[in-house]
């Protein structure tokens, strides 16, 4: 007998998933970043210390890399947190993103085709984080994994 031979599709664990999530979202914001070193008009505004009317000091860099980390810090927690913070956690931080995104779309600036698009597939992976982690699968006491919507 012929047996129909199907490709395996094991399930990834959530940890994993929302992990690889953020590690896309890093990723995202790195492109960004470099792609508007390209701007025409960004290196001579990086040089003066003024970028898109903000001034460039110690506290805006701080604050960029507090912003900046928190995709790096998301990996992490997304692997060693215990299931019930490691959701909550997971939605908070990136619903807060997406509010992040909505705001800087109505700074009075120019705006480049590359930095909506960006900004919309880190919304989409955000959506999907919170997606995953509100779907988190629940586990009875005997080992069996059921979903959420049973």
């Amino acid at each position: 007998m012929n047996a129909k031979k199907t490709l395996q599709n094991e399930k990834v664990n959530v940890k994993i998933l929302l992990s690889a999530l953020w590690i896309a979202v890093m990723f995202i914001y790195v492109y960004a970043d470099i792609k508007t070193l390209f701007q025409p008009e960004i290196p001579e505004q990086i040089i003066s210390g003024i970028v898109g009317g903000m001034k460039i000091n110690q506290s805006f860099l701080f604050a960029a890399a507090l912003l900046m980390s928190i995709p790096a810090i998301m990996i992490v927690l997304s692997l060693i947190l215990k299931p019930g913070i490691n959701r909550w956690v997971n939605i908070i931080v990136s619903f807060l993103h997406i509010i992040l995104i909505i705001v800087t779309r109505f700074v009075p600036a120019k705006i480049w085709y590359y930095y909506i698009y960006y900004q919309s597939v880190e919304a989409i992976f955000h959506m999907l984080i919170i997606w995953y982690a509100w779907k988190w699968p629940l586990q009875e006491n005997n080992g069996i994994e059921i979903s959420q919507a049973e």
